[in-house]
């Protein structure tokens, strides 16, 4: 177990506290990331993910295994997200099909602005993104993994810290906890100020379930990542880059 070190002098030591006042901290970086220097948003996002909750782990001696970094129950957890994904995989295709073909055209323009990203008419084919492979990295090792130890590993336990009732669906334990943490994954999207990423909620609560349900964050990474790639295979498919 890592060494025990001070923690700084800003951070509140109770668990609901300390949480909120990292989120924030994180939030904010990333606000001002899109403000200055837009490029490097993601890079500070990636990095306050890793490294802010790093800050309170190392007073309590705490290590990533303890936040669901690890390979216990790995293939269960695979396992997991692969059948979610075969499951929500389909139906979002569907219901993205639907939203931008029939949906949004019917929309007001200011309105179909804060509700989609799309401003121009689909043209379906099949295709793949240019360098495809460049974005499965990318979606797992830069947005995925970093996003589920902030949120699901280290938030999600900390919350749980001082919440830990929660009623058990399918195997995973829902309580406040787990609802907050989802919250402040969705207000965390607005950083860039398109209210339309709150919509990441609901697969949010998949990913906080998983962790409840595996006791890990791998799986719920994998399937993270899984979901953002059908995005974006579906975003050039309609709208073709």
């Amino acid at each position: 177990m890592p060494l025990r070190e001070p923690a700084p002098r800003w951070l509140p030591r109770a668990p609901v506290a300390e949480a909120v006042t990292i989120w924030a901290v994180c939030f904010g970086a990333i606000v001002v990331a899109w403000v200055v220097a837009t490029p490097w948003a993601k890079v500070v996002a990636t990095l306050g993910f890793l490294y802010l909750p790093l800050l309170a782990m190392r007073q309590r001696g705490e290590d990533f295994r303890e936040m669901g970094v690890s390979t216990r129950n790995l293939g269960a957890q695979l396992k997991l997200a692969l059948a979610a994904f075969a499951v929500v995989g389909p139906l979002y295709t569907l219901g993205f099909w639907v939203y931008v073909t029939e949906v949004v055209p019917r929309l007001p323009p200011e309105l179909a602005h804060l509700l989609s990203p799309f401003t121009r008419a689909p043209n379906f084919g099949l295709r793949l993104p240019p360098r495809f492979l460049e974005w499965v990295i990318d979606q797992l090792f830069v947005v995925a993994l970093p996003e589920e130890f902030f949120y699901r590993g280290y938030l999600q336990t900390r919350l749980r810290d001082a919440w830990p009732q929660g009623r058990v669906f399918l195997g995973g334990r829902l309580g406040k906890a787990f609802w907050v943490t989802q919250v402040l994954f969705a207000l965390g999207h607005l950083a860039q100020g398109l209210p339309f990423r709150t919509a990441v909620f609901f697969p949010a609560l998949i990913f906080g379930w998983m962790r409840e349900r595996t006791g890990g964050v791998v799986g719920a990474a994998v399937f993270h990542a899984l979901c953002n790639l059908l995005v974006i295979v579906l975003q050039e498919c309609f709208f073709p880059s």
